[in-house]
């Protein structure tokens, strides 16, 4: 395993993503479009958000036993309470996407993104409608955040290469700015987290 692991993870992800918009235009009115490929991304992100939501949980506290989305919002919000409001944008398509949102009380239900994931998962044959393109966004975007706390350290340094095509943070909140560096002369982004 490499260092960033996860990072390239994503990205491989968010290739994935990209590739889908040449097929399902990433608009609001094809929120509710799903297929195969959409629950492939689906599935994917959303497992992954799992992994890393576990790692961060037992970094934060090496003695943690979350395993589960609720638990794994208790631990990370009580250290991260900016996660709930984290934007993730999608220039390109003028999306602003808040997967965490529905962290902001803990007394809410998971994400909904989160939801279709487990119930895609176990009941793929009738819940399939729920690998849509709005669950799919919502979930690479929620991987995207979640990385970005998991590397925080080399997120803010500008560290983490390359930046990701298609999604990028808030410039209103979490955008530090960019430089050009490392031997393929790679764009770097400096997160504020």
């Amino acid at each position: 395993m490499t260092e960033i692991d996860h990072w390239n993870y994503f990205l491989a992800i968010e290739d994935d993503l990209e590739r889908l918009s040449r097929f399902v235009e990433f608009d609001r009115k094809n929120f509710e479009t799903f297929s195969i490929e959409i629950s492939r991304i689906l599935l994917a992100a959303a497992a992954e958000v799992d992994v890393v939501c576990k790692q961060i949980c037992k970094k934060l506290n090496p003695s943690s036993t979350a395993k589960n989305i609720n638990a794994y919002h208790d631990e990370i919000c009580l250290n991260y309470p900016a996660i709930p409001d984290f934007e993730v944008v999608l220039i390109r398509y003028s999306l602003n996407l808040l997967p965490w949102e529905k962290w902001k009380n803990p007394k809410d239900d998971p994400p909904d993104w989160w939801t279709a994931y487990n119930k895609l998962k176990h009941n793929r044959h009738t819940e399939y409608h729920r690998a849509n393109l709005k669950n799919a966004l919502d979930s690479v975007a929620g991987l995207f955040v979640m990385v970005l706390y998991f590397y925080k350290e080399k997120a803010t340094q500008g560290e983490l290469r390359p930046s990701p095509h298609l999604l990028q943070v808030s410039f209103k909140n979490h955008f530090g700015g960019t430089s050009m560096g490392g031997y393929h002369a790679c764009f770097s982004t400096h997160y504020k987290l």
